[in-house]
């Protein structure tokens, strides 16, 4: 699949939505210490970027490449509360 069909972005656009107002309802606390936090990011990404991998080969590149948004998404929600030490704004949304 190389085209984002309306059908498919409706779909992306309620879940997020669904999503967002759901966390906007129940702010949490950390539950987890800050290196089983990172481990967890890092694990999130890496399984992000196989999964885009495994829908290129398959020809999905839509798929793809919103998988590789979710990795990114993850790294940017790391940078942001401080899980990464990371000053690069080109790759992060950090100052």
């Amino acid at each position: 699949m190389d085209k984002i069909t309306s059908k498919k972005l409706e779909k992306y656009f309620d879940v997020t939505k669904k999503a967002l107002e759901q966390a906007k309802k129940n702010e949490g606390e950390f539950s987890i210490n800050p290196k089983e936090a990172f481990d967890d990011f890092i694990d999130m990404v890496s399984r992000y970027i196989d999964d885009a991998e495994y829908f290129r080969k398959k020809g999905d590149i839509v798929t793809a490449f919103a998988a590789l948004n979710y990795a990114h998404g993850w790294l940017d929600a790391g940078a942001r509360i401080g899980l990464f030490n990371v000053k690069d704004n080109k790759l992060f949304t950090v100052d």
